[in-house]
């Protein structure tokens, strides 16, 4: 934060004190007065009429005092602070002797206020939603699964434990600890194996779907020697219920897993609903086939009296597919009204998995911290980046906001940040926090190109090359895998329109930070009347 800020936060608090102790002083001049008035008492009394006529006057001199004290106070304001009551009665004259505030004070401001995320209520936050998930994933591990297999060994069950991923856990999070995302494995019975295929390498796929993976039953190696045969017929009972056919193979369906995912956690919900009650009322929203279904938790009484927040959690179904990679059901959405029938001859959408590297990611998101140099500022550059994506949704129609929001997803920004530090190879000071403002349009211009398509934005992980060095080990699986474009599957008119608002949100950033953002003495314009008004054109994106 600027030295200028500073002192004008101490010239204000040093004018405050003044006035209180000299309003103080004033008040106990006054009292000192009236004892020694009262203590005359013994005195003669005056003629009738002339107390009252005393007290008009000593009311008139108090009143007097208390003007000139006013007046004095708006004289001393007046000539030391360059506050906008300045700015009122010769705006003409004034304007130009006082500076607009900088786009570091305002940045720094608008971060204070409506940014960061306060770590005291992130922490309980994170703590209740471990507490509760995990009370509910062991629920569901203890009571089976009564699903289309009505018990035995070849049904689907809890792993047991849960994997908490996004921006909450990687500390990039803004505004409040109210959505998080948690991975509940699943795992699969002893004699099924799984054999996941990416496909991204496939010729005649639409972009949308390139990142998605399948994944067909194989035999396990069997040190008897049994036949395949014998296998597929002891299989056939959790490969009636969990599996589609694709190119004449067997392969697990994402769309039927996520379909007893879902109800086996609301008989899991009602197991533990009871011993529940006393902290919190939880509710679960299902998904559908579109998305996962999501726990709902409404604060009644927890142990954090300061932290009563309500909470979204949304439950993921994973398979794990080793060293930390998982697929999870439901993939990524395409495009609204993405052409499903551009799926190449034999491959059906209910069996695309998508693929989740949070781990590999946080471990990235580590070695870079342990790299950086004291004061670097990329993840500051990250939550502000996301903060300036909600301030160009701002005037939007749902629609476009939505579409805009898909482009510009927290995932997207968080890869070009990734791909911006693992370009430069490390941290160097130039991302220290003095240079907030260059990091930020450094950001914002490399997100711009790789919208334009004179960049690829590949993933940080599937990317040619990708971090395995900094990530360890990957599966077999995504080694071999193509590299995937995190933006291609959008058309390139939309990119260019975001590409487009992007920039102009950028040049308008100080105009918006003045209307939405920070304390109010950091205006220097009035607040905006009509959507119409909100920092951009009407003729621009």
């Amino acid at each position: 934060m600027s030295s200028r800020y500073i002192e004008g936060v101490y010239a204000t608090l040093k004018l405050r004190v003044f006035f209180t102790i000299l309003n103080g002083l004033g008040t106990a001049l006054v009292c000192l007065y009236l004892v020694l008035r009262e203590s005359g008492g013994a005195r003669a009394e005056p003629p009738d009429g002339a107390d009252g006529g005393f007290s008009l006057l000593k009311a008139a001199v108090l009143l007097a005092l208390g003007y000139v004290l006013l007046r004095c106070r708006h004289a001393v304001r007046q000539r030391f602070l360059p506050g906008a009551s300045r700015l009122g009665g010769h705006s003409a004259f004034s304007r130009r002797h006082l500076p607009e505030p900088g786009l570091s004070i305002l940045l720094e401001s608008y971060y204070e206020h409506e940014v960061r995320l306060s770590p005291h209520v992130l922490g309980h936050s994170k703590a209740h939603v471990s507490r509760i998930v995990g009370e509910l994933v062991r629920a569901g591990r203890a009571r089976g699964s009564p699903g289309p297999i009505p018990g035995g060994a070849l049904a689907l069950a809890f792993r047991g434990d849960f994997i908490q991923v996004g921006s909450a856990y990687e500390q990039h999070k803004i505004r409040r600890p109210d959505g998080f995302d948690v991975l509940v494995p699943l795992r699969l019975p002893p004699m099924v194996a799984l054999e996941p295929r990416s496909l991204g390498a496939e010729p005649a796929l639409a972009p949308a779907f390139r990142a998605c993976f399948v994944c067909a039953l194989k035999a396990p190696p069997s040190p008897s020697g049994a036949s395949g045969g014998h296998w597929l017929r002891d299989c056939k009972p959790f490969a009636d219920g969990f599996c589609v056919d694709v190119h004449g193979r067997r392969h697990l369906s994402a769309a039927l897993v996520l379909r007893w995912f879902q109800s086996h956690l609301q008989r899991s919900l009602a197991t533990v609903r009871y011993s529940l009650e006393g902290r919190c009322r939880v509710t679960l929203t299902p998904g559908g086939l579109e998305q996962s279904p999501t726990l709902h938790i409404l604060p009644c009484r927890t142990d954090y009296g300061c932290c009563r927040l309500s909470m979204a959690v949304r439950l993921i179904p994973a398979v794990h597919v080793g060293d930390g990679v998982f697929l999870v059901a439901p993939p990524p959405p395409p495009l609204p009204g993405g052409p499903l029938s551009e799926l190449p001859g034999g491959l059906r959408a209910e069996a695309l998995w998508g693929v989740n590297t949070a781990r590999q990611e946080q471990k990235l998101l580590g070695w870079l911290q342990e790299r950086a140099p004291p004061g670097a500022c990329y993840l500051k550059c990250l939550q502000l980046l996301k903060a300036l994506r909600d301030l160009g949704a701002r005037g939007l129609d749902s629609a476009a906001a939505t579409q805009w929001g898909r482009i510009l997803s927290s995932y997207v920004l968080k890869t070009a940040l990734l791909a911006v530090l693992l370009r430069k190879g490390s941290l160097a000071q130039s991302w220290d926090e003095t240079h907030l403002n260059e990091c930020l349009e450094e950001l914002v211009q490399y997100l711009r190109d790789c919208l334009l398509r004179r960049h690829t934005l590949f993933h940080c992980v599937l990317g040619p090359g990708g971090a395995a060095a900094e990530v360890g080990p990957l599966p077999k699986v995504l080694r071999e895998a193509a590299p995937v474009d995190v933006l291609a599957a959008f058309d390139p008119q939309a990119r260019e329109l975001a590409a487009a608002r992007l920039l102009s949100t950028w040049r308008r950033l100080p105009q918006l930070l003045r209307s939405y953002g920070g304390p109010r003495y950091l205006a220097r314009s009035p607040p905006p009347r009509s959507q119409h008004t909100q920092g951009f054109p009407e003729g621009e994106p």
